[in-house]
C-alpha cells in the first residue's frame, strides 16, 4: 500500500458517496498514490446496505463481489448475506486506511474560480475545492412512491420498501406489495414466509424471472457471457432458458413477458431472481394482482376494475437518483435524470468529474464497480 502521496494536498480527489462504489474508487486511487477524501452524508460507510430488509442476499456470487484489493471471506458463503456486506465495507475501509469524513452532504457541485478543479458545497456552509470528483451516490438516492390519487387519505398504512425490515410486523395480516422487481418479489416471499396472512403482489408489467443458479451455474456468469451479444441474439435465447428453467405461471396471474429479457434490460429492467417466488405463487401464498391505479378510503383500486382493501401496502416502487440539484446546472444529465458518462470517461466540458454506480448490469453490480474503479483511479492518476 503506497504511503508516498502528499496527504497536505489542498486538492484531493472528492468521492461523494460512502458506498461499495466509492470506497472502491477511494482504495484504487490510494493504490496509484492519489489522494481520496471519502465524503459521506450518514454517519458510517455502507449506509444503503444497513437499511435493506434482512432478508437480502446478493444476487451475484461472493468470488465476483468483491472490490479491488480485498476479498470476501469464504465464511460468508457463495450469496453473502446484507449483514455480511456492511461487514465486508466496514474492514474493507479500514483495511485501505480510507480517508473517509462522514456527517458531510454535498448539495452542489460546481467548476472552481480558477477553472483548475471542482467546488463542492456542503452542509455547515462548507466549500470544498477538488483537483477532480466521483460522484458514486448511486441509483437508490430516494425512494419514489408514485403519486396514486387518494394516497393521502388511505386509512390503512402505507410505506416504502425502504422502511420494510423483516415480516414479524405483518404477522397475520393482509399486504399488498406493489411493484414485482426483485426488492418486491423478495419481500412478497418473505412476508409469506413470515406468517402474513394474505400477501398480494401488484405486477404492471410481467417480468422476466431467471433462477439464481441452475446446476450450480450462477445466473451472474450467463451475464457476463451475453452482456456484449445483440439484443435479438440473447432474447432468443433467453425464451428458450425460461420455458426450459422457468415454469409457465401465466394460470397464476404472472404470464411470460412479451419483451425479450436482453431488449428489457436495455431499458432499465433487470431479471427477477427466483429466491421462492416461483414456489411462493404456484403454491398461492403469493398471490399476483393487476397494477394500482388508486387509492381510496381504505380500498386500494386495481387497473383491472377491481377493489382490494389491503391492512398495509408497501410500495416496492424503485428510487430516484436525485442528481439534479447535485448537478443540474452543469448539463450532464439526460433527460430521465441518468449521467451521460460513466466509468473513465468525462463529460468532454467537465473534466474531471466522473460517475459509478448509475447502472444496473446483469453482469453483477459489485462487479461493474471494481472495474469503474480501476479505469477511474488510472484516469485521474494520468
Amino acid at each position: 500500500m503506497p504511503d508516498d502521496f502528499d496527504r497536505t494536498e489542498d486538492r484531493p480527489v472528492y468521492v461523494i458517496g460512502g458506498g461499495p462504489g466509492g470506497l472502491a474508487v477511494a482504495a484504487a486511487l490510494r493504490e496509484r498514490g492519489v489522494r481520496a477524501v471519502v465524503l459521506e452524508k450518514s454517519d458510517a460507510v455502507g449506509a444503503s446496505w444497513r437499511r435493506h430488509y434482512d432478508r437480502l442476499r446478493l444476487h451475484t456470487t461472493r468470488r465476483r463481489s468483491s472490490l479491488p484489493g480485498l476479498k470476501m471471506p469464504r465464511s460468508f458463503g457463495r450469496w453473502v448475506a446484507r449483514a455480511d456486506v456492511v461487514r465486508y465495507l466496514e474492514r474493507y475501509a479500514e483495511h485501505h486506511r480510507l480517508e473517509i469524513v462522514t456527517g458531510v452532504e454535498v448539495t452542489r457541485i460546481e467548476r472552481s474560480p480558477d477553472g483548475s478543479g471542482w467546488l463542492l458545497h456542503a452542509t455547515g456552509g462548507r466549500e470544498l475545492t477538488g483537483r477532480a470528483v466521483v460522484v458514486a451516490t448511486g441509483n437508490s438516492h430516494t425512494p419514489r412512491v408514485p403519486a396514486w390519487p387518494g394516497r393521502e387519505t388511505y386509512g390503512g398504512e402505507l410505506l416504502h420498501a425502504r422502511e420494510y425490515r423483516d415480516a414479524g410486523p405483518y404477522v397475520g395480516k393482509d399486504v399488498l406489495v406493489v411493484g414485482v422487481g426483485n426488492t418486491g418479489a423478495e419481500i412478497a416471499v418473505d412476508l409469506a414466509e413470515g406468517g402474513a396472512a394474505r400477501v398480494r403482489l401488484a405486477v404492471r408489467t410481467a417480468p422476466h424471472i431467471v433462477r439464481r443458479s441452475t446446476a450450480g451455474w450462477p445466473a451472474q456468469s450467463t451475464g457476463i457471457l451475453v452482456r456484449r451479444l445483440p439484443a435479438r441474439l440473447v432474447d432468443g435465447a433467453g425464451r428458450v432458458l425460461a420455458r426450459v428453467a422457468v415454469p409457465d405461471l401465466s394460470a397464476h396471474g404472472l404470464p411470460r413477458p412479451d419483451t425479450g429479457l436482453y431488449t428489457r434490460v436495455r431499458e432499465g429492467a433487470i431479471p427477477v431472481q427466483d429466491v421462492g417466488l416461483i414456489d411462493a405463487v404456484r403454491k398461492g401464498r403469493v398471490e399476483p394482482v393487476a397494477a394500482v391505479e388508486s387509492f381510496e378510503e381504505d380500498k386500494v383500486l386495481l387497473a383491472d376494475g377491481t377493489a382490494i382493501a389491503p391492512e398495509v401496502v408497501i410500495a416496492a416502487t424503485g428510487y430516484e437518483r436525485a442528481l439534479e440539484p447535485l448537478l443540474g446546472s452543469l448539463d450532464v444529465l439526460s433527460p430521465a435524470g441518468r449521467p451521460l458518462t460513466r466509468g473513465s470517461r468525462s463529460p468532454a466540458h467537465a473534466p474531471g468529474l466522473y460517475f459509478t454506480g448509475f447502472t444496473n448490469p446483469i453482469s453483477g453490480m459489485l462487479r461493474e464497480l471494481s472495474i469503474d474503479a480501476r479505469r477511474i483511479a488510472k484516469a485521474i492518476s494520468r
